[in-house]
């Protein structure tokens, strides 16, 4: 399936999950009061999301005249993608990687490790800089935050739900126009969706990095540099794993930072590196 379907179907599924909560209820009015407070708290997010991660990792700005080579090159795949140059940022970490953040093209900003920076060639680079502004391109930071924002409105129904059961307040199936369907009711409500919300909005975080593979290896015109670069950036990553890195943030770097420590593939923000590697691969060959 393509990835924009994909995403969108995923988004889709999200919705209906709420809708089908807000029925739980037994009507429209704590959805909609629930859904306005997690729009309100991922609004507050998404647009100040460049200056919070920035802060978090330590972020210094990059001047054009300490990283000529780097200027040139992102420069030159901003023209390519027909985007506004983004910022630069610098990471002082020694584990290679990568992210792009900004709410939009006009305020985007990509920032990389130190560590990429001394173990990739600049091919391999420009193939990492590539797939952030394929993420700057394709507006993955919205999409990223309206998938947060359908998740968020199910974790807080969720919490609505146990609190109701708590005290008597969820209405049984048996009630004149309810909808709760009883103790099953509070445990698909109140346990199951909210895993079902997370595993979705991990999906759509996979999926929007297979289109930023793909975009970006269109950009650099090279799909063997940017799986180079996957290859070292995975292999370097699970022998010296990120400081102080995130969960709430793991979906913004090009290989997942959290990898050394994570248990499953189910519960990653990226899909299989190898999976990636594979389908570059044979967009090369093509």
């Amino acid at each position: 399936m393509d990835s924009r379907v994909r995403t969108t179907f995923l988004l889709a599924v999200l919705t209906v999950l709420i809708v089908w909560m807000g029925g739980q209820f037994g009507g429209s009015q704590g959805m909609t009061m629930a859904f306005i407070l997690a729009a309100a708290m991922n609004l507050g997010s998404y647009w100040f999301s460049d200056k919070i991660v920035l802060s978090m990792y330590r972020a210094q700005p990059l001047d054009e005249r300490q990283a000529p080579e780097l200027y040139r090159v992102v420069r030159d795949l901003a023209m390519e993608a027909q985007l506004p140059m983004p910022r630069i940022f610098v990471i002082p970490q020694d584990t290679p990687n990568a992210f792009a953040t900004g709410r939009n093209p006009e305020n985007a900003v990509v920032a990389v490790t130190e560590g990429l920076l001394r173990l990739l060639s600049l091919d391999e680079i420009r193939g990492v800089l590539a797939h952030e502004m394929g993420h700057v391109k394709n507006r993955d930071i919205l999409v990223s935050s309206i998938a947060a924002t359908l998740a968020g409105v199910v974790m807080f129904l969720a919490n609505m739900a146990r609190w109701g059961a708590l005290f008597g307040g969820f209405r049984s199936s048996d009630d004149e126009g309810g909808g709760g369907g009883g103790i099953l009711g509070v445990i698909l409500t109140s346990v199951l969706a909210p895993i079902a919300a997370m595993l979705i909005q991990m999906a759509i975080s996979r999926s929007r990095e297979y289109l930023a593979d793909e975009t970006g290896a269109r950009l650099c015109h090279s799909p063997q540099s940017l799986a180079n670069a996957l290859e070292k950036l995975s292999i370097a990553s699970q022998r010296l794993p990120m400081e102080d890195a995130r969960p709430a943030t793991a979906h913004l770097f090009i290989v997942n930072p959290l990898s050394a420590n994570n248990l499953a593939n189910l519960f990653s923000t990226h899909p299989p590196i190898e999976e990636r590697i594979r389908r570059l691969r044979a967009m090369w060959a093509a």
